[in-house]
């Protein structure tokens, strides 16, 4: 076995990959305590050296991941992505840089790659993008028509809310959000516009619980089809395996009854 493969095969290892999952972790908790300027006064030397001994597993397991795999590590879409969030905390943090140092938070995501349940939640995710593409279509022309009438029927009494074509439709956002949406703006424009629920209401149902909703249905569906194709793959990959084993395992019965008779008891009694 070569070198490449062993450790190829130490990556690979369960305990390896939870060891990862627990320093980003670790790392998550130790990003935290930097915010703290009670602990940074008192352990602050203790935090960043923990921070760079994290940073610096990382490293050593991107290094390991690219001598293993070469090229044909960055054809792994989970790959780039480990890759390009170290990359973020290797930057320099001067010289008009350090706001990237904040951006260090952003290891905590690479959780994601490195849990598979994780995965296929994104997966599912991204998978549903196309769906989601025509419900939000959906979504901003009813958003473009809901505000052009609420404009028309209340900038000149609350033009807080709705003076302008995008006033309307973070207005509108809010309501469909129901963040304080009946005594913030719907109750006070029925004080002068009674019959202004008719607007509101059929807006709510529309947007709030029906697309919203659409939305939710296509993740979840999304996220169903990636397991089902998972465990597919596992089935497949299971049964092909049992089919290699079977095709043995009849090659060798056929060798045996293919020898002549005594040196197949020869055979037998080797065995």
């Amino acid at each position: 076995m070569t070198l490449q493969d062993k450790i190829k095969s130490f990556l690979e290892r369960d305990f390896v990959r939870n060891g990862i999952i627990g320093v980003i972790m670790f790392n998550a908790i130790i990003l935290g305590l930097e915010t703290s300027k009670t602990v940074m006064d008192n352990a602050g030397g203790l935090i960043k050296a923990l921070d760079i001994l994290c940073l610096s597993i990382f490293v050593a397991e991107l290094v390991a991941k690219l001598f293993v795999y070469r090229l044909a590590f960055f054809r792994n879409g989970w790959n780039v992505f480990d890759f390009f969030i170290v990359g973020i905390s290797l930057m320099p943090v001067a010289q008009g840089f350090s706001a990237l140092r904040a951006l260090r938070i952003l290891r905590v995501l690479r959780v994601i790659s490195a849990a598979p349940r994780l995965r296929r939640v994104v997966e599912g995710f991204v998978t549903a993008l196309p769906g989601m593409g025509s419900v939000f279509l959906l979504m901003a022309l009813i958003f473009y028509i809901a505000s052009v009438i609420a404009t028309k029927l209340f900038a000149a009494t609350f033009p807080q809310w709705f003076g302008s074509l995008g006033q309307s439709a973070y207005s509108l956002f809010q309501i469909m959000t129901l963040e304080s949406w009946s005594m913030g703006i719907v109750r006070p424009v029925m004080e002068v516009y009674p019959l202004a629920w008719i607007f509101f209401i059929p807006f709510i149902m529309v947007t709030t619980f029906a697309v919203v909703n659409l939305l939710v249905g296509l993740i979840v569906n999304s996220m169903q089809d990636a397991h089902a194709e998972e465990s597919n793959a596992e089935t497949g990959a299971y049964r092909e395996e049992m089919i290699a084993r079977l095709a043995s395992l009849e090659a060798k019965l056929d060798a045996l009854a293919a020898m002549p008779q005594g040196q197949s008891d020869q055979s037998k009694d080797h065995q």
